[in-house]
């Protein structure tokens, strides 16, 4: 649905923007800014709690892009609210019963998961940035790889003993950390999502052959080589490896795929463990301390 694209696409057109958003909403900030980087904007993601309470706030004449799923966070209704006293355009990306939303994604789902609503989110800013003059490349071709991502068949990733971390390079960083994110949610298994650059320097040296290292690669000039060349390096190394590839649409918009990818690796991983991947381990003795942390 493109409709209500281009009237949102004029308030953003060469203005510097901040993009933020929490926890799943925080990675797709960081790839939106990609997106719209990549149309000529001055954009950069800040994390919601960071620019409420310290990063300098966009003012007149700029903009605050705000991702939520449901429109309730604390830190980013409190940014938001600080960036428009300032004087900024404020700009939310929300789900469908967001009333307030500027560009609204889908109903609210079972999954406390959020996976639909995250990569409606990310489709709305990759047609901002396409509306913007972002050559991203064929956005209509996205429903049909992630549909492909989700059903096609691949070799099973088996849960770790120890640890399993992601890693991608360049855009496909947060894919890993999405990766990492939703594994502990849906499986509550221990996992760590890095750029290739800062896997390297450090965290490497820990994985062992009890541990996985899941490696993505969306394409691009550089992380294909780099990415394989961890790969071949851990496997050399005596750590199980699962290698997941789709470069088909370009690098920008692997991580459509890609996310499908590591969200279906949580699913599985879940299932296998027993675990119920919707519920945000409300389900699990001693869970209700956690209720008295305001989200």
């Amino acid at each position: 649905d493109d409709n209500p694209v281009e009237q949102v696409a004029d308030r953003l057109r060469g203005r510097r923007v901040v993009v933020i958003g929490t926890g799943t909403s925080w990675h797709a900030a960081a790839q939106g800014a990609y997106f719209l980087r990549a149309a000529g904007l001055d954009a950069v993601a800040v994390e919601s709690a960071e620019a409420a309470v310290d990063r300098p706030l966009p003012g007149p004449g700029e903009v605050m892009l705000a991702l939520t799923h449901t429109g309730r966070k604390r830190f980013t209704a409190e940014a938001a609210d600080k960036a428009s006293r300032g004087g900024a355009d404020v700009i939310q990306i929300s789900g469908t019963a967001v009333v307030d939303a500027d560009l609204r994604t889908v109903e609210r789902e079972r999954s406390s998961a959020f996976t639909v609503s995250h990569l409606a989110a990310l489709l709305r800013i990759a047609q901002l940035a396409r509306t913007l003059g972002a050559e991203l490349g064929d956005l209509d071709a996205i429903p049909g790889a992630v549909e492909n991502a989700f059903q096609e068949g691949w070799d099973e990733v088996p849960v770790p003993e120890r640890l399993i971390e992601f890693v991608g390079g360049g855009i496909n960083q947060w894919t890993a950390a999405e990766g990492a994110l939703k594994i502990r949610e849906a499986a509550y298994v221990a996992s760590e999502g890095l750029s290739a650059e800062q896997f390297l320097h450090g965290p490497q040296v820990a994985l062992r052959s009890h541990d996985r290292l899941v490696c993505l690669d969306g394409g691009g000039p550089v992380w294909p080589e780099r990415i394989a060349s961890i790969a071949d390096a851990a496997e050399s190394s005596g750590v199980p490896v699962s290698r997941i590839e789709h470069r088909e649409l370009g690098e920008l918009l692997s991580i459509f795929p890609l996310t499908v990818a590591v969200q279906r690796i949580a699913l599985e991983s879940a299932e296998a463990l027993g675990t119920n991947p919707d519920s945000f381990g409300r389900d699990v003795p001693g869970r209700e301390a956690w209720e008295n942390v305001r989200l």
